[in-house]
Protein backbone atom coordinates (compact mmCIF):
# COMPACT_ATOMS: atom_id res chain seq x y z
CA UNK A 1 0.00 0.00 0.00
CA UNK A 2 1.77 3.21 -0.94
CA UNK A 3 2.25 5.69 1.98
CA UNK A 4 -0.40 8.31 2.85
CA UNK A 5 0.71 12.18 1.85
CA UNK A 6 0.39 13.59 5.04
CA UNK A 7 1.18 17.36 3.37
CA UNK A 8 -2.57 16.83 1.67
CA UNK A 9 -6.23 16.74 3.82
CA UNK A 10 -6.63 13.28 4.32
CA UNK A 11 -10.15 11.37 5.20
CA UNK A 12 -8.52 11.21 8.79
CA UNK A 13 -8.52 15.01 8.97
CA UNK A 14 -11.77 15.27 7.63
CA UNK A 15 -13.78 12.62 9.95
CA UNK A 16 -11.96 14.21 12.82
CA UNK A 17 -13.78 18.11 11.31
CA UNK A 18 -17.46 16.69 11.15
CA UNK A 19 -20.24 15.42 14.25
CA UNK A 20 -22.19 12.36 13.55
CA UNK A 21 -24.48 14.05 11.56
CA UNK A 22 -21.98 14.91 8.85
CA UNK A 23 -22.10 18.46 9.62
CA UNK A 24 -18.90 20.33 9.55
CA UNK A 25 -17.56 21.38 13.79
CA UNK A 26 -15.97 24.64 13.73
CA UNK A 27 -12.20 24.29 15.02
CA UNK A 28 -10.69 26.37 17.97
CA UNK A 29 -7.72 27.72 16.07
CA UNK A 30 -4.75 27.29 19.13
CA UNK A 31 -1.77 28.80 16.65
CA UNK A 32 -3.21 31.62 16.20
CA UNK A 33 -1.01 34.88 17.62
CA UNK A 34 -2.72 38.08 15.76
CA UNK A 35 -0.36 38.15 13.41
CA UNK A 36 -2.69 38.77 10.43
CA UNK A 37 -4.20 42.18 13.06
CA UNK A 38 -0.49 43.32 13.00
CA UNK A 39 0.15 43.29 9.65
CA UNK A 40 -2.22 46.28 9.16
CA UNK A 41 0.32 48.54 10.32
CA UNK A 42 2.29 47.50 7.84
CA UNK A 43 2.90 50.26 4.62
CA UNK A 44 3.32 48.58 1.43
CA UNK A 45 5.59 50.55 -1.49
CA UNK A 46 6.21 49.10 -4.88
CA UNK A 47 9.66 48.60 -6.04
CA UNK A 48 11.07 50.85 -8.52
CA UNK A 49 13.12 48.08 -10.54
CA UNK A 50 11.90 44.92 -10.69
CA UNK A 51 12.01 43.01 -7.51
CA UNK A 52 14.49 44.97 -5.68
CA UNK A 53 13.74 48.80 -4.28
CA UNK A 54 16.64 51.52 -4.77
CA UNK A 55 16.77 54.15 -2.24
CA UNK A 56 19.01 57.50 -2.10
CA UNK A 57 19.60 57.72 1.27
CA UNK A 58 20.83 60.98 2.45
CA UNK A 59 24.38 60.79 4.45
CA UNK A 60 25.63 64.73 4.82
CA UNK A 61 24.92 68.27 4.61
CA UNK A 62 27.01 70.57 2.47
CA UNK A 63 29.45 72.35 4.28
CA UNK A 64 29.20 76.55 4.82
CA UNK A 65 31.66 78.94 6.26
CA UNK A 66 31.52 82.73 7.53
CA UNK A 67 32.16 84.83 4.33
CA UNK A 68 34.37 88.76 4.29
CA UNK A 69 34.53 91.14 1.78
CA UNK A 70 36.52 89.87 -1.36
CA UNK A 71 36.60 86.59 -0.67
CA UNK A 72 34.87 83.62 -2.72
CA UNK A 73 32.56 81.01 -1.54
CA UNK A 74 33.60 77.54 -1.12
CA UNK A 75 32.42 74.71 -3.19
CA UNK A 76 30.60 72.38 -1.45
CA UNK A 77 27.67 69.65 -1.71
CA UNK A 78 25.77 66.91 0.13
CA UNK A 79 26.50 63.15 0.01
CA UNK A 80 24.05 60.37 -0.47
CA UNK A 81 24.35 56.54 -0.52
CA UNK A 82 22.12 54.24 -2.66
CA UNK A 83 20.66 51.52 -0.84
CA UNK A 84 19.01 48.57 -2.41
CA UNK A 85 16.19 46.09 -1.12
CA UNK A 86 15.02 43.12 -2.60
CA UNK A 87 12.32 41.17 -1.80
CA UNK A 88 11.24 37.32 -1.99
CA UNK A 89 8.16 35.09 -1.85
CA UNK A 90 6.68 32.94 0.28
CA UNK A 91 3.93 30.57 -0.36
CA UNK A 92 1.56 27.19 0.16
CA UNK A 93 -0.84 24.73 -1.31
CA UNK A 94 -3.92 23.95 0.42
CA UNK A 95 -4.64 20.67 -1.05
CA UNK A 96 -7.83 18.53 -0.59
CA UNK A 97 -8.75 14.89 -2.00
CA UNK A 98 -11.78 15.57 -4.68
CA UNK A 99 -13.20 12.52 -3.54
CA UNK A 100 -13.48 13.86 0.09
CA UNK A 101 -14.98 16.77 -0.76
CA UNK A 102 -17.74 14.68 -2.50
CA UNK A 103 -18.56 12.90 0.84
CA UNK A 104 -18.91 15.94 2.75
CA UNK A 105 -21.08 18.11 -0.26
CA UNK A 106 -22.62 20.59 1.73
CA UNK A 107 -19.89 21.29 3.68
CA UNK A 108 -17.08 21.54 0.77
CA UNK A 109 -17.21 25.66 1.32
CA UNK A 110 -16.69 25.47 5.24
CA UNK A 111 -14.45 22.66 4.83
CA UNK A 112 -11.95 24.59 1.67
CA UNK A 113 -12.40 27.96 3.74
CA UNK A 114 -11.47 26.97 7.18
CA UNK A 115 -7.87 25.06 5.63
CA UNK A 116 -7.34 28.49 3.53
CA UNK A 117 -7.74 30.22 6.98
CA UNK A 118 -4.85 28.23 8.20
CA UNK A 119 -2.64 29.02 5.29
CA UNK A 120 -2.79 32.47 5.63
CA UNK A 121 -1.97 32.52 9.70
CA UNK A 122 0.62 30.68 8.77
CA UNK A 123 1.69 32.97 6.28
CA UNK A 124 1.02 35.88 8.36
CA UNK A 125 3.40 34.52 11.19
CA UNK A 126 5.90 34.00 8.78
CA UNK A 127 5.91 37.19 7.77
CA UNK A 128 6.65 38.66 11.01
CA UNK A 129 9.46 36.12 11.37
CA UNK A 130 11.22 37.31 8.23
CA UNK A 131 10.39 40.80 9.61
CA UNK A 132 11.90 41.22 12.40
CA UNK A 133 14.46 38.05 12.00
CA UNK A 134 15.47 37.22 8.45
CA UNK A 135 19.14 37.86 6.30
CA UNK A 136 19.56 37.14 2.92
CA UNK A 137 23.32 36.64 4.26
CA UNK A 138 22.42 33.59 5.72
CA UNK A 139 19.52 32.41 3.18
CA UNK A 140 19.61 34.27 -0.11
CA UNK A 141 15.68 33.98 -0.44
CA UNK A 142 14.86 35.94 2.80
CA UNK A 143 14.36 39.27 2.44
CA UNK A 144 16.79 41.74 4.75
CA UNK A 145 14.62 42.18 8.35
CA UNK A 146 14.83 44.65 11.37
CA UNK A 147 17.36 42.33 13.30
CA UNK A 148 19.99 42.15 10.38
CA UNK A 149 19.51 46.24 10.02
CA UNK A 150 20.05 46.93 13.56
CA UNK A 151 21.93 43.86 14.49
CA UNK A 152 25.26 45.37 15.89
CA UNK A 153 25.74 48.51 18.40
CA UNK A 154 27.77 51.65 17.61
CA UNK A 155 27.99 55.16 17.97
CA UNK A 156 26.38 56.13 14.52
CA UNK A 157 24.20 54.74 12.01
CA UNK A 158 21.97 51.84 12.69
CA UNK A 159 23.86 50.60 15.31
CA UNK A 160 23.44 53.90 17.44
CA UNK A 161 19.60 53.42 17.80
CA UNK A 162 20.23 50.37 19.87
CA UNK A 163 19.79 50.33 23.38
CA UNK A 164 21.15 47.57 25.60
CA UNK A 165 19.27 46.23 28.37
CA UNK A 166 22.41 44.64 29.03
CA UNK A 167 21.12 40.31 29.15
CA UNK A 168 24.16 38.20 28.24
CA UNK A 169 22.98 35.23 28.39
CA UNK A 170 20.65 33.11 26.43
CA UNK A 171 16.96 34.08 27.05
CA UNK A 172 16.95 37.37 26.00
CA UNK A 173 14.55 39.13 24.19
CA UNK A 174 13.67 42.68 22.19
CA UNK A 175 11.27 45.53 22.11
CA UNK A 176 11.00 47.88 18.81
CA UNK A 177 9.72 50.93 18.22
CA UNK A 178 8.78 51.69 14.41
CA UNK A 179 7.64 54.31 11.87
CA UNK A 180 6.04 53.02 9.00
CA UNK A 181 5.97 54.92 6.28
CA UNK A 182 8.15 56.14 2.99
CA UNK A 183 10.57 57.90 5.44
CA UNK A 184 10.36 55.25 8.26
CA UNK A 185 10.16 51.23 7.11
CA UNK A 186 8.27 49.97 3.98
CA UNK A 187 7.11 46.58 2.97
CA UNK A 188 7.98 46.48 -0.59
CA UNK A 189 6.63 44.32 -3.62
CA UNK A 190 7.66 43.60 -7.02
CA UNK A 191 6.90 46.38 -9.62
CA UNK A 192 3.98 46.07 -11.55
CA UNK A 193 2.70 43.44 -8.71
CA UNK A 194 -0.40 43.21 -6.54
CA UNK A 195 1.05 43.67 -2.71
CA UNK A 196 -0.24 41.85 0.15
CA UNK A 197 -0.86 38.39 0.54
CA UNK A 198 -2.97 36.57 -2.67
CA UNK A 199 -5.09 33.57 -2.73
CA UNK A 200 -5.91 31.83 -5.51
CA UNK A 201 -8.59 29.54 -6.47
CA UNK A 202 -6.88 26.80 -8.92
CA UNK A 203 -9.86 24.10 -9.26
CA UNK A 204 -9.40 21.00 -9.89
CA UNK A 205 -6.01 19.42 -10.65
CA UNK A 206 -4.94 15.73 -11.38
CA UNK A 207 -1.99 15.19 -9.28
CA UNK A 208 -0.04 11.65 -8.63
CA UNK A 209 0.23 9.91 -4.97
CA UNK A 210 3.97 8.84 -4.01
CA UNK A 211 3.28 5.54 -5.85
CA UNK A 212 2.91 7.39 -9.13
CA UNK A 213 -0.65 6.51 -9.46
CA UNK A 214 -2.93 9.84 -10.18
CA UNK A 215 -5.95 11.34 -8.66
CA UNK A 216 -8.49 14.54 -8.36
CA UNK A 217 -8.40 17.22 -5.94
CA UNK A 218 -9.56 21.23 -5.68
CA UNK A 219 -6.25 22.87 -5.17
CA UNK A 220 -5.41 26.95 -3.17
CA UNK A 221 -2.90 28.70 -3.82
CA UNK A 222 -1.64 31.09 -1.09
CA UNK A 223 1.51 33.44 -1.91
CA UNK A 224 3.05 36.64 -0.94
CA UNK A 225 5.88 38.43 -2.59
CA UNK A 226 7.74 40.47 -0.22
CA UNK A 227 10.46 42.98 0.87
CA UNK A 228 11.63 45.16 3.54
CA UNK A 229 12.88 48.91 3.24
CA UNK A 230 14.24 51.45 5.78
CA UNK A 231 14.61 55.10 4.48
CA UNK A 232 15.74 56.95 7.50
CA UNK A 233 17.63 54.78 10.01
CA UNK A 234 16.87 57.17 12.92
CA UNK A 235 12.79 56.01 12.46
CA UNK A 236 13.13 53.08 14.31
CA UNK A 237 14.73 51.99 17.55
CA UNK A 238 15.06 49.13 19.28
CA UNK A 239 16.02 47.51 23.28
CA UNK A 240 17.67 44.65 22.90
CA UNK A 241 19.33 41.90 25.22
CA UNK A 242 16.59 41.93 27.63
CA UNK A 243 17.20 39.37 30.18
CA UNK A 244 13.79 37.42 30.40
CA UNK A 245 15.06 35.62 33.48
CA UNK A 246 15.87 39.00 35.24
CA UNK A 247 12.86 40.71 33.85
CA UNK A 248 10.90 38.17 35.61
CA UNK A 249 12.92 39.12 38.78
CA UNK A 250 11.89 42.65 38.93
CA UNK A 251 15.36 43.41 38.37
CA UNK A 252 15.61 45.10 35.04
CA UNK A 253 14.41 48.92 34.65
CA UNK A 254 12.35 47.70 31.15
CA UNK A 255 10.55 51.71 31.74
CA UNK A 256 14.21 53.10 31.67
CA UNK A 257 15.28 51.49 28.34
CA UNK A 258 12.17 52.10 26.53
CA UNK A 259 12.45 55.79 27.38
CA UNK A 260 16.29 55.67 26.05
CA UNK A 261 14.67 54.05 22.80
CA UNK A 262 11.74 56.48 22.55
CA UNK A 263 14.13 59.54 22.80
CA UNK A 264 16.30 58.03 19.87
CA UNK A 265 13.26 58.47 17.78
CA UNK A 266 13.80 60.62 15.18
CA UNK A 267 9.69 60.78 14.32
CA UNK A 268 8.93 62.04 17.82
CA UNK A 269 10.77 65.77 16.36
CA UNK A 270 10.16 65.70 12.54
CA UNK A 271 6.47 64.65 13.07
CA UNK A 272 5.65 67.92 15.18
CA UNK A 273 7.55 70.20 13.69
CA UNK A 274 7.27 69.23 9.88
CA UNK A 275 4.28 70.34 7.95
CA UNK A 276 3.94 66.58 7.00
CA UNK A 277 0.31 65.64 4.92
CA UNK A 278 0.90 62.37 5.45
CA UNK A 279 4.01 61.51 8.63
CA UNK A 280 4.45 57.70 9.58
CA UNK A 281 2.80 55.28 11.51
CA UNK A 282 4.42 54.50 14.94
CA UNK A 283 3.75 50.91 16.47
CA UNK A 284 5.39 49.68 19.34
CA UNK A 285 6.58 45.13 18.78
CA UNK A 286 7.11 42.96 21.83
CA UNK A 287 5.92 39.61 23.04
CA UNK A 288 3.98 38.75 25.61
CA UNK A 289 6.61 38.34 28.76
CA UNK A 290 7.70 42.32 28.13
CA UNK A 291 3.92 43.89 28.09
CA UNK A 292 3.29 41.56 31.27
CA UNK A 293 6.31 43.04 33.16
CA UNK A 294 5.56 46.65 31.65
CA UNK A 295 1.76 46.61 32.46
CA UNK A 296 2.92 44.88 35.87
CA UNK A 297 5.25 48.10 36.69
CA UNK A 298 2.89 50.77 35.57
CA UNK A 299 -0.34 48.63 37.56
CA UNK A 300 1.93 48.86 40.87
CA UNK A 301 3.23 52.23 40.38
CA UNK A 302 2.07 54.80 43.20
CA UNK A 303 -1.08 57.16 42.26
CA UNK A 304 1.55 60.43 42.96
CA UNK A 305 4.50 59.33 41.31
CA UNK A 306 5.22 60.83 38.07
CA UNK A 307 5.26 57.21 35.79
CA UNK A 308 4.79 57.33 32.49
CA UNK A 309 1.91 54.33 32.48
CA UNK A 310 0.45 52.63 29.88
CA UNK A 311 -2.74 53.93 28.32
CA UNK A 312 -5.61 52.42 26.65
CA UNK A 313 -5.59 54.02 23.26
CA UNK A 314 -8.61 53.29 20.20
CA UNK A 315 -7.66 52.32 16.83
CA UNK A 316 -10.56 51.63 13.97
CA UNK A 317 -12.89 50.80 17.11
CA UNK A 318 -9.93 48.47 18.77
CA UNK A 319 -8.70 49.24 22.04
CA UNK A 320 -4.86 48.84 22.68
CA UNK A 321 -2.56 49.75 25.18
CA UNK A 322 0.10 52.55 24.31
CA UNK A 323 3.32 53.99 25.57
CA UNK A 324 3.40 57.74 25.29
CA UNK A 325 1.02 57.46 22.69
CA UNK A 326 2.76 54.50 20.78
CA UNK A 327 0.17 51.24 20.05
CA UNK A 328 1.85 48.57 21.58
CA UNK A 329 1.81 45.09 19.42
CA UNK A 330 2.27 42.08 21.06
CA UNK A 331 3.55 39.31 19.19
CA UNK A 332 4.88 35.89 19.80
CA UNK A 333 7.41 36.52 16.74
CA UNK A 334 9.71 38.02 18.93
CA UNK A 335 11.46 34.79 20.73
CA UNK A 336 12.99 35.13 24.40
CA UNK A 337 15.43 32.80 22.90
CA UNK A 338 17.56 35.76 20.86
CA UNK A 339 21.51 35.77 20.72
CA UNK A 340 22.85 39.21 22.40
CA UNK A 341 23.82 42.06 20.40
CA UNK A 342 27.40 43.86 20.81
Amino acid sequence: MAPLNQSTQSMIDQYKSVDGNGKYIDVIETMNDTSQHIMDDWSWMECNSGTKHTRGIRTGLPSLSWGALYEGIAQSKSSKQMVDDTTGFVEGLSTVDQRQLDLYAENKVAIRSAEGRTFMESMAQELMTSLFYYDPSTNVRHPKGLGARYGVKATSGAGNQIVDAGGTGSDTTSIWLVEWGYDGLSTIYPKGTPAGMQRENKGQQRVLDPAGNPYYVEEELFRTHVGFSVGDWQRISVVRNVDVSELAAGNVDLYGFLRKAYYKLKSRRVNKIMDQKAPGRLAMYCNTDILEALDGLATNAGADDNFTRLRPTEIQGQEVMSYRGIPIRETDAILNTEARVV
